[in-house]
């Protein structure tokens, strides 16, 4: 934490009514949604794109928009949006419930969305420090090329993911389950020269339930062909307009805590090693993979799980397993509990995995830090708990949260009001003004043929 006075002696990086911490899907749907309100706005990123683990994590795919197992939309705004235009760039494909997609092309298109509302951008940047005045966060330290410096800010939205600049501001915040293990991280990888009808051939073969293909790694360790990182397919991401490539969801690493780098730099290391010895496994088990290749791994390990900040409500797995209500709604979720297991390969025993249809809102109390003003969080380090955070922590649902963050933001400046004050109705009126997605009725609308 750092005052005004601490921070005068630093280089002025510029004054912002919104400044957003983190380019991923969070903080792209904050930022956006903010700048298209009229306000100045600028996203802090310290990779050199927008999307987060969506581009600078390799992942190519985004999921879920849609009521677990179901083709009714419940997901709207800007998450939507990126599917959408992604797909009519010629970059990737739609098909109700999830969007998969040329990395590169997603890259191009959210500059685009970025510079057709008028956002900032500060690329290659890092977050440093909050600047926090009689329980208010005025702004925040970056560290770049340029050199350390202060901005300046009405607002900060937390789209870090790891609550980095809650946690600077000295906001209370848990992590990890009852042992305080985290979900593991994965290292991303695209592979090339892929036969993929071979491989759905070989996939189906195993019938239905089969997909993971535990069969087929656990034959691999037993031959001494393959270290005992993974026993299932987490995700082969596939689209057509590159027929050939296969984004690939597999390489686990256990016992990390990805707000220390020395842990993200032994973890980065030991996941190209699994990605590298994936490779060999899958040209010898599996047909239509025989001649892959690696084409890249991305610029940053995927991480599921760090800082949850404590907030004016804490969602928990009763709430998302029961569907609860909430007066508050900002949108919804409805992916089911993922997570993966906190000591070794495969899934955690607290897996759930729901039935069709299912789906439940998402208060605004969870984007509101309970010890802090002018300060939003949205994405994974919303207030939850580790099971809640199973299923909120993937891209839509950050979108969700971080377009409501961006919104209240804006909302609560011309108000005058600190953001926890904001009158929800107004919050509300705004979000569905930018096709959001907050209750049954919106449902309704937005799935007229349903």
């Amino acid at each position: 934490m750092m005052t005004l006075q601490q921070a005068a002696e630093l280089n002025h990086g510029g004054d912002y009514e919104v400044v957003v911490v983190g380019g991923g899907p969070a903080g792209v749907a904050a930022a956006f949604a903010a700048a298209r309100m009229g306000a100045k706005t600028l996203i802090v990123e310290q990779f050199n794109c927008l999307g987060g683990v969506a581009t600078a994590g390799g992942h190519g795919h985004i999921c879920l928009y849609s009521a677990w197992g179901s083709k009714t939309r419940v997901v709207g705004g800007v998450p939507f949006e990126m599917a959408r235009q992604v797909t009519e760039a010629g970059y990737g494909h739609y098909n109700t419930s999830q969007t998969d997609f040329e990395v590169e092309g997603m890259k191009l298109v959210l500059d685009r969305m970025a510079e057709e509302c008028g956002c900032h951008l500060l690329y290659h940047t890092f977050f440093c420090d909050t600047v926090v005045e009689q329980g208010r966060v005025v702004g925040v330290v970056v560290q770049n090329k340029t050199g350390r410096s202060v901005i300046r800010a009405e607002r900060v939205v937390d789209a870090t993911g790891d609550g980095d600049v809650a946690a600077r501001a000295g906001c209370a915040f848990e992590k990890g389950n009852e042992k305080g293990n985290m979900q593991p991280v994965t290292l991303m990888f695209t592979i090339g020269g892929v036969d993929w009808k071979r491989v759905c051939e070989f996939r189906s073969s195993f019938g239905p339930g089969a997909y993971q293909l535990k069969d087929v790694w656990k034959k691999a360790q037993e031959n001494g062909d393959m270290r005992p990182y993974q026993d299932q397919i987490m995700g082969w991401w596939w689209t057509p307009t590159r027929p050939d490539q296969v984004g690939v969801n597999f390489t686990h690493v256990n016992f990390v805590d990805a707000t220390r780098a020395e842990d993200l730099t032994r973890a980065t290391i030991e996941a190209r090693k699994q990605c590298f010895e994936t490779i060999e496994v899958y040209r010898k088990y599996v047909p239509g993979m025989e001649k892959c290749y690696m084409i890249s791994t991305p610029n940053t390990i995927g991480i599921r799980e760090t800082r949850r900040i404590c907030g004016e409500y804490t969602l928990t797995r009763d709430d998302v397993v029961n569907h609860r209500d909430f007066a508050d709604s900002i949108g919804y979720g409805s992916f089911f509990i993922d997570i993966h297991g906190t000591s070794g390969p495969g899934m955690d025993h607290k897996t759930w995995r729901p039935p069709a249809g299912f789906r439940y809102q998402l208060p605004y109390r969870i984007c509101v830090p309970r010890d802090m003003d002018n300060l939003l969080v949205a994405g994974r380090c919303v207030s939850c708990d580790h099971e809640a955070l199973g299923s909120i922590r993937v891209m839509p649902q950050c979108g969700v949260l971080g377009q409501a963050g961006g919104v209240a933001a804006v909302l609560s400046l011309r108000a005058g009001c600190a953001p926890r004050a904001l009158d929800v109705a107004s919050l509300q009126a705004e979000l569905r003004a930018q096709d959001c997605i907050l209750d049954e009725n919106d449902i309704a609308r937005a799935n007229p043929e349903v």
